[in-house]
């Protein structure tokens, strides 16, 4: 780790020697119930200086004089204006709730415009789900396929990411990712997390970010539980195919500095097929959050769920073509399973001084899995079928923690983090067996116990000299490795230990409060599975991803917001689903380069339009023209919505979901069909009762949620046929819901 000692001691050096004290404006913004107010603009009316609120909504901001006019403003925030009376002491500004308006938004050094996007999203449009929440990420599809218990399939930017091998996902600082997953690697499974409690999300596409660390390569999705709730409140909802959901969330501890909730959630669902899945999950969560002094900060969540389901599997077009089975009849309805995660999450916050900071989160988890799938039918096991049992017991403990500092001078400001991450996670009797009718396991295929242990650093270093802001930083890690084949005829434990360093610089140039270009550069990473790296079966057993972003933020008119950039991913290996296993498997060099486009405006006071449109062109390199596809890559993709909300307490909106034809094959011979489907909602909110409703697929579009180029045989089949096997779409869906809130 030489070479990341010296870079980070250079970063230091640079720090230290460029911090120093010019006229600067130090502050701290809270909310309506003195929560602290992070991403909010500040603005100097007089010099144009502008900055942004940290986390814990403190600020500077240079190149501020005695009876300056410094405007404070955030979405769905009253817009606030002081007037500089001295700089000796920190200022409090205090902001008031108010209708969402993109005119509080202004382009600055520290905007995220993507950010911005899902915070308007999560406010106008309703989310029903955990997992649906990633489809607040502009150019991010999901897709379920095994019942609605099992982590659902994410696409993004030419990535078919399997459940999550090429996208960091956390809540809370804790990572979601499980590496080395029974299933799949870097398996996400949000369904622990209740939408309701859910307060912003924070995204970034590319391998950009230092403090994003393992399969942030596509992109990473940070979730932020809400820290206090606006009120106490009871939920009823009820829909088709035997839906029912109750909600409860209740403020046990409300104060100025002290808060504590408890929040509870019950889902059965028989979902739109013939065999029904006889779904259920429940949740429950618990979530402290205070000042323990004028300083000190902390946060303490605690939360479990489990799950349990039956599933029709992925079928065969064939037999849907002649008429052996509808769209949502089976082959195998014994697929299914059953899950289960528990999570405790510590956030220590301390505020040094006004420049600089120190956060710290511990972690831990535990999570037991179990799947149930049959791809193949009886392709390989005429008598007894393929169904296979994928079995894993974990448990997961982890640190971060971060130091900050932030410096002033009278033409240029900065922020320089230097930050340490341990992780590491532990299973039993990590399985993979031939098993029959969901009762019988025929054959061990793999049996063992993994421990993953993943240590990192990186230095970042943030200088804003105006017009242009320049960010260079650095990530090491080192990943132990190890795996203890029970199958194996004497104990073995096979180990490897292997390092990666992950450099990245952008920068931004901001012409003026309407437009910022961007050039963002990075190298990150995905890891293989524990059991792939120790037996050394591929040539690159942690793949590194390096990608470029050349992008604008531009504030077109005062509500209107556009991002958009071209970009370009070059993986050194690629992962591949291989129908027949029902597992991944890597296949080589990849190269992806796409166009992204993404636009929200708001047309009056209350209607929000949104626009996401996305083209990829994905292809392997190490395979020739015309077979150099990669399948089940998105290609084309498009999400657009309009939606309403009054004063008056009415509310609603349409959202259109659009996914182009992609290759289902290597050389395209099989295609996976795109889809159109439109969603709509509406409901009325008064002081104490919020009522709605909502349309899935208010069309009744006949669409494939979830496809595969699969080789499969039927008992009465002589041979073997490869085609597209899919799990279809929900149908017209009708759900209502009643909110009480006290």
């Amino acid at each position: 780790m030489t070479r990341f000692y010296i870079l980070s001691l250079v970063f230091n050096l640079i720090a230290l020697s460029i911090a120093g004290q010019s006229q600067s404006l130090q502050g701290t913004v809270l909310g309506p119930n003195s929560e602290s107010m992070p991403g909010v603009n500040i603005l100097n009316l007089q010099s144009g200086a502008h900055t942004h609120t940290n986390d814990r909504g403190e600020f500077i901001l240079e190149s501020t004089s005695i009876s300056d006019s410094i405007q404070v403003s955030v979405i769905g925030y009253e817009t606030a204006v002081i007037i500089v009376t001295q700089l000796k002491s920190p200022v409090l500004v205090e902001l008031k709730q108010n209708s969402y308006s993109l005119d509080e938004v202004v382009i600055s050094s520290g905007l995220d415009a993507l950010n911005v996007f899902t915070e308007i999203d999560l406010k106008v449009s309703p989310v029903n789900s955990s997992q649906e929440v990633l489809r607040q990420v502009p150019g991010l599809f999901i897709g379920q396929h095994a019942g609605g218990g099992k982590a659902e399939q994410i696409f993004l930017r030419g990535f078919d990411v399997d459940h999550g091998t090429d996208v960091r996902i956390a809540v809370d600082g804790m990572p979601v990712n499980l590496v080395s997953h029974a299933h799949g690697q870097g398996y996400a499974d949000l369904h622990f997390l209740i939408p309701e409690t859910i307060e912003r999300v924070e995204l970034g596409k590319g391998p950009y970010n230092s403090d994003r660390g393992n399969f942030a390569t596509a992109g990473h999705v940070d979730l932020h539980t809400k820290d206090r709730l606006a009120n106490s409140s009871v939920s009823i909802e009820g829909g088709q195919f035997s839906t029912r959901r109750i909600l409860g969330m209740f403020n046990l501890l409300d104060r100025e500095k002290q808060n504590f909730y408890i929040a509870a959630e019950s889902l059965d669902s028989d979902g739109p097929f013939e065999s029904p899945q006889n779904f259920n999950r429940t949740n429950l969560m618990a979530k402290y959050a205070g000042a323990v002094s004028a300083r000190d900060r902390i946060s303490l969540s605690a939360s479990t769920f489990s799950s349990k389901w039956d599933a029709s599997g992925q079928i065969p077009q064939r037999k849907v073509d002649d008429g052996t089975i509808s769209r949502f009849g089976a082959i195998d309805d014994t697929e299914g399973g059953e899950t289960s995660r528990s999570n405790l999450i510590l956030t220590f916050d301390r505020s040094i001084d006004q420049q600089s900071y120190v956060k710290s989160t511990v972690y831990m988890y535990a999570s037991e899995f179990e799947l149930y799938s049959n791809f193949t039918f009886f392709l390989n096991d005429s008598v007894n079928g393929d169904q296979i049992r994928q079995v894993e017991e974990r448990k997961g403990l982890g640190l971060t923690s971060e130091y900050g500092h932030s410096f002033e001078k009278q033409k240029w400001s900065g922020l320089w983090k230097l930050g340490v991450e341990l992780r590491n996670d532990k299973t039993v009797d990590t399985e993979l067996s031939h098993s029959r009718n969901r009762s019988e396991t025929l054959e061990n295929l793999q049996l063992g116990d993994i421990a993953e242990s993943n240590m990192a650093m990186y230095s970042a270093l943030t200088i804003d000299l105006g017009a242009f802001t320049l960010a260079p930083a650095i990530r090491a890690d080192l990943i132990d490795f190890q795996y203890t084949n029970k199958l194996a005829t004497t104990y073995t434990n096979d180990s490897r230990e292997l390092f990666i360093l992950s450099p990245k610089f952008n920068v931004l140039y901001n012409a003026n409060e309407r437009m910022q270009l961007y050039v963002k550069s990075g190298k990150g990473f995905h890891s293989n599975d524990s059991r792939v790296v120790v037996q050394n079966q591929v040539d690159r057993v942690l793949p590194s991803a390096y990608g470029v972003d050349l992008g604008v933020n531009w504030k077109a008119s005062p509500r209107v917001l556009i991002n958009a950039a071209l970009w370009q991913l070059h993986l050194e290996q690629e992962f591949v689903y291989v129908g027949d296993e029902g597992i991944v498997e890597p296949s080589g060099q990849t190269e992806r380069q796409g166009v992204d486009l993404s636009v929200r405006f708001q047309a009056t006071d209350w209607l929000y339009g949104s626009i996401d449109a996305n083209y990829t062109l994905a292809r392997s390199i190490d395979s020739p023209e015309g077979e150099n596809y990669i399948p089940l890559a998105p290609e084309q993709s498009l999400v657009a919505g309009l939606h309403a909300t009054q004063n008056s307490g009415l509310y609603g909106g349409f959202d259109v979901r659009f996914l182009g034809d992609r290759a289902a094959t290597e050389d395209r011979s099989i295609i996976a069909e795109g889809y159109v489907v439109v969603d709509m909602n509406v409901g009325y909110s008064a002081k104490r009762v919020d009522v709605s409703a909502r349309v899935q697929n208010l069309l009744d579009t006949e669409w494939n949620e979830t496809q595969f180029a699969t080789e499969s045989r039927l008992l009465d089949e002589p041979t073997s046929t490869t085609e597209i096997h899919f799990t279809p779409g929900t149908p017209f869906f009708l759900s209502g819901k009643i909110t009480y809130m006290f």
